[in-house]
């Protein structure tokens, strides 16, 4: 994990920057060398006995002893998911908050922005394809032609993320003194037609002093140009105000749809515990963390009967009575998950009078830890929000299915939505950050596959708004099934929550060569029913060879039998491969039951109501039910 090429010189830099420097021994070694660091078990998620992570732990907290005001670690990972793996465990313990503000930035633009800040930093080591020790005690700057060749030509990382290089930092603005270089020593430690790897050894040095000079750091903007142009479109609906739907009437209290004996369902090595809740009335005086306990202890119960915990969890869609209980809930909720916890969404609902919490979970059952993989960024960036709370942005299934958590439109930087506030940039904030996250997981895994999001569920708090959000998502969400569902609040207030469901595209290959990966792009298929005033719209998005399959069926009106049997008759396939099945709602007297088969073929359900449930098509439809097939 630790860089020690040009340790020699690090008391230099301590003393350009005129800050104390700590020091420390690493009398560890990399025990933990997977892609995650600590346990998914809560309990057991501490100190790893042996590890080299560990002296970085026992480092820190020296410091933080001795200067208690210290709240955050700069951290400088560009790409690198195990260093910033560790570094956050590390944070998160040690209460402080990683400072991430290189993460995942273009590494071509961030070499040109350190060049001309009047950083001067050269290569103090070189081992990557194109590079020699006549480069070694070379500028970036310097550089800078002969990196961006070697990325065209070879796929070189412009910044040596992929350890094609290491840099030793002389002069930049906030040093107070520059380091000049007397005495250096070029260590050759293998020579090599593809990549020689050599280092610089500093023998000899001294400090200058300069003038102060002050430069304003490049901050990238907020939206990249293809989600600016999601917000100028929501503005631009805002203004024209020649939008509009009809809310039809919503009475939250007339008609809950109740689907008792729930219980967890396993579909090959999928399993969904459908519908937790406790059993406390609202108006009672138990405190809503005993409420949330029990939850937990049924989800336990439910995942223990298929030898499962909470460490194979993928991901929990949490609804509240009340958005003021988030903070209590999360706070119980983060003491049942460790490492890498499941993605999540959580969003207020106007649930039955006998709970106030209702929670579905997505688990599945891996032959190797490596089979659940979680985006889990704890760091302040420019990127996408971080997670400080127990949930990860994002949990890959066997790197086929891709869970992401529910997105606001956060500022990454500062973790507060846009003041004043606007609908328009949270919008396009929250399909950004969407994008991004499934964007870091194809750069972390290697690449190999474009990303397929089949399912984007846009929960919002106001119907006036509907028209303008649906219209300018209308594109960007062109390939995928799409639903737009009102709840009575969002976390933090937000305006608007995007959660989406991806495939890779990647599938293993036939049985005589099992190592073949095989790429394939879902297709969408669309129907109508109708029966006197009944409409009945159903969709799916499919791959020709698997039942990695989402569906939404769309109901208005009442489902006659004829209706019901040509729909399950339809879809049996998608029924017989069904993990997840939900039915946002919207309650009213009016209400129909929805098609019976659900319930007949023992599809396991949640029920979400909503205060409407609309489409890219229409905005009044009766209730739309969501299977995810395995």
């Amino acid at each position: 994990m630790y860089q020690t090429v040009g340790q020699d010189a690090i008391e230099y830099v301590a003393n350009a920057l005129d800050v104390p420097l700590y020091r420390r021994i690493i009398s560890g070694s990399a025990v933990d060398m997977s892609s995650e660091y600590g346990s998914r078990d809560a309990k057991k998620n501490g100190a790893l006995e042996g590890d080299e992570t560990e002296d970085l732990h026992e480092l820190l907290s020296a410091v933080k002893a001795a200067h208690p005001d210290v709240q955050g670690v700069s951290v400088g990972a560009i790409l690198s998911n195990y260093q910033r793996v560790r570094v956050e465990h590390v944070c998160r313990r040690l209460s402080l908050t990683p400072l991430c503000y290189l993460w995942q930035r273009d590494q071509a633009e961030l070499l040109a922005e350190m060049v001309e800040a009047g950083l001067e930093a050269i290569l103090i080591k070189v081992a990557g394809i194109g590079l020699t020790a006549k480069h070694l005690g070379k500028t970036l700057a310097q550089m800078q032609p002969t990196l961006l060749k070697l990325n065209s030509l070879y796929g070189s990382h412009v910044c040596g993320e992929g350890g094609e290089y290491e840099t030793l930092t002389l002069d930049c603005p906030i040093f107070k003194r520059r380091i000049n270089l007397v005495e250096t020593e070029t260590v050759i430690h293998s020579d090599s037609d593809f990549a020689t790897v050599a280092y610089l050894r500093v023998k000899n040095a001294t400090l200058e002093e300069k003038v102060a000079v002050t430069v304003d750091p490049t901050v990238p903007p907020v939206l990249e140009e293809s989600y600016d142009s999601v917000r100028e479109s929501v503005e631009q609906s805002l203004r024209s105000q020649n939008q509009s739907v009809e809310m039809l009437p919503y009475d939250a209290e007339a008609a809950i749809l109740y689907y008792p004996g729930q219980s967890a369902k396993r579909v090959g090595s999928w399993v969904v515990v459908p519908y937790v809740h406790g059993d406390i009335d609202r108006d009672s005086t138990v405190p809503i963390e005993d409420e949330v306990k029990q939850c937990f202890q049924k989800l336990q119960e439910q995942l223990q009967k298929h030898g499962l915990d909470f460490s194979h969890v993928a991901s929990m869609n949490i609804f509240l009575s009340s958005m003021d209980l988030f903070a209590r809930v999360n706070a119980v909720y983060g003491t049942f998950f460790g490492s890498s916890p499941p993605a999540r969404a959580c969003v207020a609902a106007d649930l039955p009078p006998t709970h106030r919490v209702q929670i579905e979970c997505v688990a599945y059952a891996e032959k190797h830890a490596s089979e659940r993989q979680a985006l889990h960024v704890q760091g302040l960036s420019y990127w996408a929000p971080a997670n400080i709370g127990p949930y990860s942005q994002a949990v890959t299934i066997q790197d086929q299915r891709i869970f992401v958590s529910g997105q606001i439109g956060l500022l990454p930087s500062t973790l507060a939505l846009p003041e004043p506030r606007s609908l328009a940039t949270e919008t396009a904030l929250a399909c950004q950050h969407a994008a991004r996250v499934v964007q870091a997981l194809q750069s972390n895994s290697g690449g190999g596959w474009d990303g397929h999001v089949q399912l984007a569920l846009y929960w919002m708090v106001s119907f006036d708004d509907l028209p303008h959000v649906r219209d300018a998502v209308r594109d960007l969400d062109a390939e995928a099934l799409v639903l737009f569902l009102g709840v009575p609040a969002l976390p933090k207030d937000a305006l608007v929550e995007k959660q989406v469901v991806v495939h890779t595209g990647r599938f293993k290959g036939t049985e005589d060569d099992e190592n073949e990966i095989i790429s394939a792009t879902p297709t969408r298929s669309f129907h109508t029913l109708t029966e006197g005033e009944s409409v009945i719209t159903y969709a799916t998005s499919s791959f020709a060879h698997s039942s990695a399959a989402c569906t939404t069926i769309l109901v208005k009106g009442a489902v006659s039998g004829n209706m019901n049997c040509a729909l399950e008759d339809a879809l049996s396939d998608v029924l017989d491969s069904a993990v997840t099945t939900k039915v946002f709602y919207r309650p009213s007297e009016q209400l129909s039951d929805p098609p019976t088969f659900l319930q007949e073929r023992g599809l396991s359900i949640m029920p979400v109501p909503c205060t409407f449930v609309a489409s890219v098509e229409r905005a009044d439809w009766d209730l739309a039910i969501c299977i995810m097939g395995s």
